[in-house]
C-alpha cells in the first residue's frame, strides 16, 4: 500500500477511543513505519467515545476525499434506555430527571417511530463538537453557559427496532450525515411520554462500507 500517495482504510473503533485517537495512532505508526517526519492523516466522520464502529480513515492525498465519504449514509445500531434522561444523553453522563416506561408498547413505539421517519428536523446536543461563536458546545455546556443550538434538516432513511426489552430497545438506523443518535433518542423519550438516552451505539456501515470488512488498530499495528 502506499500511504503517502493515499490510501482509504477501514477501521473498528474500540469503546472509549475518539476518532482522533485512532488517526493519532495511524499518523504514529505510519511515520515510524515510512521514516517521514510528515504524513496527512484523517478521518471521514466522528464517532462519540462511547461509541463503537466503522471510521474511515484516509492518508496521502485521499484525505481529499473525506467529505465524499462523510456525505455517505451512514448506519447504526443503537440501544436505547427509557425511563431517564442525561445532560450529555448518554452514558456520558448521569441521570438528570426519572420518568414512568410502563406505558411504552411495541405498537406504541411503531408509531412514535414514524415520526422520526424521512427528513426531520433536529436540535443537536448541547455536549458536542459543534461550534457556537468560535467556541466549541460541550465546553460551553461543561462551564454551565447557556447554550443554543439550531434544529438541523436531516434523513433518517430507515428505522427499524430489533429488540424491545423495555427500558431498552435496540434499533438499526440509515440516516444522513449529521444526524446525532443521541439526539434522536432523546426526542423518541419525548414522544413516548416518557424520558431516554442512549446506552450504546455502534457504526456498522458508511456507504458501501462495511465494519464486517474492517481492522482493529491492534492488527493493522502488527503489519509493521
Amino acid at each position: 500500500m502506499d500511504f503517502l500517495a493515499g490510501e482509504m482504510l477501514l477501521f473498528d473503533k474500540p469503546l472509549n477511543w475518539t476518532s482522533f485517537d485512532v488517526v493519532r495512532k495511524i499518523r504514529f505508526l505510519l511515520k515510524h513505519h515510512l521514516g517521514v517526519k510528515k504524513i496527512k492523516v484523517g478521518h471521514a466522520g466522528t464517532l462519540d467515545p462511547l461509541a463503537s464502529g466503522l471510521v474511515i480513515v484516509c492518508t496521502g492525498k485521499a484525505t481529499k476525499r473525506i467529505d465524499e465519504y462523510q456525505g455517505m449514509v451512514k448506519e447504526y445500531v443503537a440501544d436505547i434506555r427509557f425511563g431517564a434522561t442525561t445532560p450529555t444523553y448518554d452514558l456520558e453522563s448521569e441521570p438528570d430527571e426519572l420518568f414512568p416506561y410502563n406505558q411504552i408498547t411495541e405498537e406504541k413505539l411503531a408509531e412514535a417511530m414514524n415520526q422520526f421517519t424521512g427528513e426531520i428536523d433536529q436540535t443537536p446536543p448541547i455536549f458536542s463538537a459543534i461550534k457556537v461563536q468560535g467556541k466549541k458546545a460541550y465546553d460551553l455546556a461543561r462551564k454551565g453557559e447557556t447554550v443554543e443550538l439550531k434544529s438541523r434538516r436531516i434523513t433518517i432513511y430507515e428505522m427499524k427496532v430489533t429488540a424491545f426489552n423495555m427500558p431498552v430497545i435496540t434499533v438499526k438506523v440509515k440516516c444522513s450525515k449529521g444526524t446525532y443518535i443521541r439526539s434522536l433518542a432523546f426526542d423518541m423519550g419525548k414522544a413516548l411520554n416518557s424520558g431516554a438516552h442512549l446506552a450504546g451505539l455502534r457504526r456498522t456501515r458508511i456507504g458501501e462500507y462495511s465494519v464486517d470488512d474492517a481492522t482493529t488498530v491492534m492488527e493493522f499495528e502488527k503489519l509493521f
